[in-house]
Formats: structure tokens, sequence, C-alpha cells
């Protein structure tokens, strides 16, 4: 308790000293109160032990433990109180050492972060002393060593790995950028090293003065300002001048602060707008432009909204399309990603005469972005307002600037001397073809038209020439190939799936078929990226129903399996997504699906898609069940799972009511083709409204009812065929109001493929079916026996040819040589054996390896 009172002091002696601290302004009177601090701190401890010692009785009073001994060995120990100045002078040249040490060993990436750090120091320091001539110097050395690496690596074959290598690329930035403010100083440097280093630093004491937030100052006859005469005011009070000279100063400063904290972007760009009125030459308006631009791009990510304003996205697409003219009237300037930043912001770079003036930038960049901000706007607003039409018709500004953009790349592309990449005019091709490959012909059409008669009329491009053919098909093709010569990989493929796209979107059935199955892209999707992976699915929707509309429905359901047949189409489709009940998806991966979705306007009706597959799997299951039966080694065969199940519990029901949606019709049709009813059933599937969305309905609904009418004569006759000994075909015409030749045709078709034991009568115009034909319950199981032999076989002999690549015919016997032919005395019985094996093997199916090939063949 004794400690309490000790540590606290007189209240006059701490009032006196108050006093004194007061009359400090210096940083030794704040050394001098750290050092009473520290005192008074140790009077504290030695207060605690004290107590400690005090509350030890008997033997332990006189025992010493491990405290008390490394205690007394801190008391040999000598304190060194350092100012605050002495401190941060240590850990610069603490910094100093670390950075000659890496200088060393040539670890270009420890320097510069080790740099970093040195600058950061230094801040503080010069805040309050004057500019340390340790840094001076380090800052002069590293430059020279900079200079000495660089010449070195032009001339050696041993280049600095990729670490070191960015590592010294950053540091040439940062060097040339911070010894600009230091360059009176090292030039005193360099003159004489020695003499520079042994000057003693003058310490001079100067009073510290509160610095004020500057205040916005009302002033006269500045043209900057407002119309009441107010204008923006920097650091130190003095109002900001914006002239052509400053121009660059003032972009360097928002280039530098972009990625920071706290950055008033919106003031930012303020500063650009005005900075673009009061620009003069075209290197100055095209810099502004960049910046500009990416400014606006900047402040979408400080907003709470995912997606660009509106306001925002026209005006950096109508100062898109400003950059883009004032580079097309300037040939002598470039904008390229390659070039080099320009340093001096006194004056702007004179190029020498015939040589091109390179721009730091990317067109290409800024058009995707603009795609992109386009793309997730309409992600965000509601589909069925007018905001959402009015937005959408901002793409025709953006497809013309996307094929200005194009056009600007291909004449860089033409000048052998800016080695302009390939990359680029492949990245503004597959855009323009993601505008146009989901799109009607004549709305490409117009979008064509339009774009051309807003472009220059001396520009033209060579992929796709403004007098070439204006067939919309011909442009795809040409935009394609371009693509399929000129790039790899992922925008390869894409572009070969929006070929596919287009013609499945225009009836061209075989054409896309035959693409897609050439391509075997279904083989090796899966190690594409997942907006690749949707294009895929989005393709082979579009075939099956390409292939519907041409009357094929069995290659319609069979295309439409995969995707329809999972349940998952909305996010296979990315028109939405599927939030689950105990999904393990995170909130990240959550927000990532979201990004990925498509527009509304680009989506592919899910309903129409829905009743597509399912009409295809009613007009071939219905006829298989009834030809099945009740055998159960027929029964496992199954087109498509989920209509089976969509059948079975609509058949659980104990009453069913008129059908209200699309499933419900198709099921009620299926029951009345089941039956025979074939008008009721082709009723049940034309009186479907979703129909009315495709082109030619009435045509698609007067194929559904031909279909409906063959399948129904194919189901008629599966069931009933037990019960018929003789069937007329006129009988058979009527009821199903068919042509007697469309009958015949169909029967024969029946009879050639073995669905139907029957033979028909062309004399009598009758169907003559042959009773005792069925197959037992063992004859039925011994084909099964073989088909699943057969299929082991073929399985076998798949898997030997993959683990031996081809060349399987090494194991097949040769000549009149047996499996045993070579053994000793058993070389007749081999050799017999092996003749008839190899004689076998040329009549029948041919079979390599493995015991159950040896247990078939023997």
């Amino acid at each position: 308790m004794t400690s309490r009172f000790f540590t606290q002091g007189d209240s006059s002696s701490e009032s006196s000293s108050s006093d004194g601290e007061e009359l400090y302004s210096d940083p030794e009177a704040e050394a001098k109160s750290e050092d009473e601090s520290e005192e008074e701190s140790e009077e504290e401890e030695e207060g605690s032990g004290s107590s400690d010692d005090d509350d030890k009785t008997g033997v332990n009073k006189f025992l010493r433990d491990q405290e008390s001994s490394e205690e007394s060995e801190d008391e040999d120990k000598v304190t060194v109180v350092k100012s605050a100045k002495d401190k941060r002078l240590e850990e610069l040249e603490g910094v100093v050492k670390l950075i000659d040490n890496a200088r060393k060993i040539n670890d270009w990436s420890s320097i510069s972060t080790e740099f970093d750090k040195l600058n950061r120091q230094v801040v503080k320091l010069a805040e309050k002393e004057k500019l340390p001539k340790v840094y001076v110097k380090t800052i002069a050395e590293l430059e020279d060593f900079m200079n000495e690496t660089i010449a070195m690596q032009k001339v050696t074959t041993k280049k600095l790995n990729a670490t070191n290598a960015r590592g010294l690329n950053a540091m040439k930035q940062k060097i040339k950028r911070n010894n600009r403010d230091y360059a009176a100083e090292i030039d005193k440097y360099r003159a004489d090293k020695d003499e520079y280093m042994m000057e003693e630093e003058e310490e001079e004491v100067q009073p510290v003065e509160k610095t004020k937030k500057p205040k916005v100052q009302y002033t006269d006859g500045i043209d900057v300002g407002d119309d009441e005469g107010f204008s923006t005011v920097g650091r130190g009070g003095k109002a900001l001048q914006y002239t052509a000279e400053s121009i660059l100063k003032h972009l360097r400063s928002i280039i530098e602060s972009r990625g920071k904290k706290n950055t008033d972007r919106a003031e930012q760009i303020r500063i650009m707008e005005r900075l673009l009125e009061v620009a003069t030459t075209p290197y100055q308006t095209i810099r502004v432009l960049l910046t500009l631009i990416s400014t606006r791009f900047d402040l979408t990510t400080s907003t709470s909204t995912n997606y660009m304003s509106q306001e925002q996205w026209k005006m950096a697409e109508h100062e898109y399309s400003k950059l883009l003219g004032m580079l097309e009237d300037n040939r002598n300037m470039v904008v390229v990603e390659q070039a080099e930043e320009w340093e001096d912001d006194e004056k702007p770079p004179q190029p020498a005469a015939g040589e091109l003036l390179k721009i730091p930038g990317s067109i290409v960049s800024i058009a995707e972005r603009l795609d992109d901000e386009l793309t997730r706007s309409l992600q965000h607003i509601d589909p069925h307002t007018g905001e959402y039409i009015e937005r959408l018709s901002d793409e025709q500004a953006l497809y013309i600037n996307i094929l200005r953009g194009l056009i600007y790349i291909e004449d860089l592309q033409k000048n052998d001397k800016l080695e302009t990449p390939q990359d680029g005019a492949n990245r503004m091709v597959m855009r323009r073809l993601e505008h146009i490959y989901f799109k009607p012909s004549q709305v490409v059409t117009i979008l064509e038209e339009t774009a051309w008669k807003s472009i220059p009329l001396q520009l033209d491009s060579e992929i796709t020439p403004r007098n070439g053919p204006k067939d919309i098909a011909t442009l795809v093709r040409l935009l394609s190939t371009y693509l399929f010569i000129h790039s790899t990989d992922i925008i390869r493929a894409r572009a070969y799936l929006c070929q596919v796209y287009y013609f499945a979107l225009h009836d061209q059935y075989y054409r896309a078929r035959d693409m897609l199955l050439m391509s075997h892209m279904q083989e090796t999707i899966s190690n594409f990226n997942i907006n690749t992976q949707i294009l895929f699915n989005r393709t082979l929707v579009q075939v099956g129903l390409c292939a519907f509309r041409a009357n094929l429905v069995y290659e319609s359901q069979n295309t439409l399996q995969d995707i329809c047949g999972s349940g998952r189409q909305k996010e296979l489709l990315a028109q939405g997504v599927m939030i689950q009940r105990y999904s393990q998806v995170t909130p990240e991966q959550e927000k990532l699906e979201r990004q990925r979705q498509l527009p509304f306007h680009m989506h592919i009706n899910l309903e129409l898609l829905e009743c597509v597959y399912l009409t295809c799997s009613m007009l071939l299951e219905v006829p298989l069940l009834a030809q099945t039966g009740s055998s159960p080694d027929i029964k496992k065969r199954v087109i498509s799972k989920t209509y089976r199940r969509l059948l079975e519990f609509h058949e659980r029901q104990i009453f069913t009511g008129p059908p209200e949606n699309t499933r419900d019709h198709v099921m009620q049709a299926s029951r009345a083709l089941a039956a025979g009813e074939w008008k009721k059933s082709a009723d049940y599937i034309n009186s479907i409204k979703i129909w009315d969305l495709m082109a030619d309905s009435d045509k698609i609904k007067q194929m559904l009812s031909e279909q409906i009418q063959e399948e129904g004569l194919r189901t008629y006759l599966f069931t009933y065929a037990p019960f018929y000994d003789t069937l007329s075909v006129a009988t058979l015409a009527s009821v199903f109001d068919l042509t007697e030749r469309k009958v015949a045709a169909i029967v024969s078709r029946m009879i050639a493929h073995e669905e139907l034991a029957a033979a028909l009568d062309q004399v009598n115009s009758a169907i003559i079916f042959r009773k005792g034909v069925e197959l037992s319950r063992l004859q039925s199981l011994a084909l099964t026996l073989s088909d699943k032999a057969s299929g082991l076989i073929e399985a076998n002999e798949r898997t030997l040819e993959q683990r031996t690549q081809g060349t399987a015919n090494a194991f097949e016997r040769q000549g009149g040589q047996g499996g045993r032919g070579g053994r000793g005395g058993r070389g007749g019985r081999g050799g017999q054996r092996g003749d008839r094996g190899g004689s076998r093997a040329r009549g029948g199916q041919q079979f390599g390896g493995g015991a159950l090939g040896g247990a078939i063949k023997a």
C-alpha cells in the first residue's frame, strides 16, 4: 500500500514541473520530459518490488528467486536515453544498411521495398530537421547503381529473374520521380563527396506554427472561378490556376493520387473537365481525355451501386469518341500500351521529324470497359420497365465506337515500326462479334448501316470493308475467320461458338451441327473458363431448337437432354441464380455468379425451351412405353428421366383438372396419345400459348399435329397388335386422318426395324400380323446377356486401344502360330488352335487380350 503513496509525489512538485514543461518549446524539453517519465516509472517499479518483498515472511524472505537474480543483473547495465531525433536517425541508418546489403546481392525486390520505407522515414525527419545527408548519399548511389545495372543487362546474357526485373523497373520510375526533387543536393554531393559529408549540420530552432486549413477566398478577376467570383484554393490558401502550362502538373498529381484513400474523384473529374477546356494542343487534349475516362471508371468503385451511372457512361462514351476523332486527325500521335511515360511536366515532348509521338494508353481497354459497364447496368435494371429500353438504346453508340476503335487498331498494325501486338485487334473483333451473333439478321443490318453512316468516309476497315457484301452471314463469317487465323485458345473457341449459334438461329441446322461435331468441343469444354462454358450451353440449346423447327424430333430431344434433363437451365444458361436450401455457396461465389448473368435481351425463353423438350420427349416416350408393354427387361430403356418422373407424378393424381401451365398441357396430351385419342392430344399441344413466340407459329403447330398423327398410329399398333390377325390400311387411314400411302410407309418402316411382327399385303391393302413369334422369357434373357457381353467386348477393346495408344494390333496372333504353338511337343495342337482362332478373327468380331476375351474365344 505504501507504493501507491510514494508514486503520487507532492502536488507542488507536479505543478512546478508542469510549469517548467510549458517553458520549453524545443526537442530538448521533450527529451527532458521523457527522462522524468522514465525516472517515475523506475520509482514505481522499485516501489512495487519493495512491496513484494514485504509480503514474504519466514524463510522465504531470505531466499533469492529467479526474478531477483535477473533484476540484479539488470542493475549492472547502464540505461542510455536517446532523443527522438537520434532514434529516427538510427532507424534511417538501419534501412540504408539493408539497402546496401541488397545492392551487394543485386536484390532489386528488397531494394524497392526498403526504398519506400526510407522515403516514409525521411518525410517525418524533414518536417522538423534538415534533410539527412545519409539520405542524399543513398539515393545518389542508388541512381548510379541502377544505371550500371541497366547498362549491364543490355550486354550480358545472364538476365535477372522475373521478381528482380519487376523490382528494377519499379525502381527506375521511383528514382526518376524522387531524385528530381533533390537534384540540387545530389549535385552538391557528386561535386565533392568527402567535403559534403564532413560538413556539420546546423540545427536551428524554429518556432512551431500551427497550420490552418485553407479557406475559400473571394478573388477578383479570375476566369477559372464560378459566376459569383469564388475559386478553389489549394494548400497555403493560394487559388488554383488552370492554364495550358500547368495541365501536365495537374494530371501527374491526379494520377499519383489514384488508388489512395479519401480521394475525391468527383472533384478530380471537375478539375480535368476544366483542364480540357483550357487545353490548346492535341497532345494536351489526348492526355486529359485518357486520364478523364479512367477517372470516370474509378468513380464506379467508390459508389454504393456496382455499375456506372448512365450520365457518367454517356460522358465517358462521348469523350472516347472525341479521343478517337483527335487521333484520326493527328496521325503523328498514337496511343499504344508499350509507350513510356513522359516525365518532364514543364514542356511537352517534341518528337523528331518523321517520328511518331507515342502516348501511353489503351484504346482497346477503354472500349472493353465501356462494354462491360453497359452490360453491368443492364443486369441491374428491371427489364420490364422503360428504363431498360432506354439504356439498351446506348448499344448503338457503343457499337459505333467499337468499329471506329477497330479501324484505328488496323491502321496502327500497318505501321511496322510500332510493332502493335495482334491481341488488341483480336479483342476488338471479338467484342464486335459478341454484339451481333445472337441477333436476327434484320436487327444487325440496321446496326451496321447506322454505324457506317456515323463513321467518316475516309475511314475503312480491311476485315469488313465499307463497300463489301451486306449479307450478315458473310459479316459473321469474315469476323470468325479472322479470329480463326490470328487468335488462339479462348478467343478462337468463342468465335467458333458464335458462328455456330448464328447458323442455328437462322435455321441452318445441318451446317451448325456439322461445325459443332467437327470441333470436338464437347470433349474439352470443361477446360475453358466459365463464360465460355455458358456460351457453349447457349449454342447447344440453340442447335436443339433449330432441330425442332426443322421437324427433327429425335435430334432435338437428344441435343437438349444435357441441359434440360439436369433441371438447372437457369444456372447453366446464366439467366438466373438458383438459391438452394442446403447449398455450400459462399457470398463471394454468389457475387461472382451474379456478375456472370446475361442481360435480359440475350435470354433464351426457358418456358419455350421446356415446352420443346417435353413435347419431343412425349413424341418419343409414348410409343416406347406402348412397345415395351409389361416386359421387365425392355422397361429399363428410358429416353428422358425428367419426362418419366413428371408423367408418373401426373398419373398418381386422383383428380386432374384442366391444364393450367405448359407441363399440364403436355402431360394430358401424353395420356390422350397413349389412349389413341390423337385429336385430343393435338388440341392440348396446339393450345399452348408459348408457340406464338416462335417464328411461323402456324407452321410449327401444323408440324406438331402431323407428328402426333404418326406417333398415335405407331402407339396404336404397338398396343393392339396382339389382338388383330389382319388390319385394313384404309381403316387406319380413316381413323388417323392419314393417306393410305402414308400409313403403308409407316408400317413398312416399323416392319423393317423389327418393331412390328407383321407383313404388309399390298394386293389386299392389309396388314397381316404373325402370331407365336413372341420371345420367351429365356430367349429374352439370352438376348440381354449377348448384348451385355458385346458391350463388355467393345469396352475392353476401347480400354486396350487407349492404354496401348494405337498399338493394339501387336497383341493379335499371326499366321499359323497359336497361343501355345511355340512350346515343345504341343506345338501341333497350338498351331491347330491358332489356325482356328485366326479364321474366326477374320470372319467374325475381332477381340484382343484379356481374360474375358479368352473365355469368349474358347
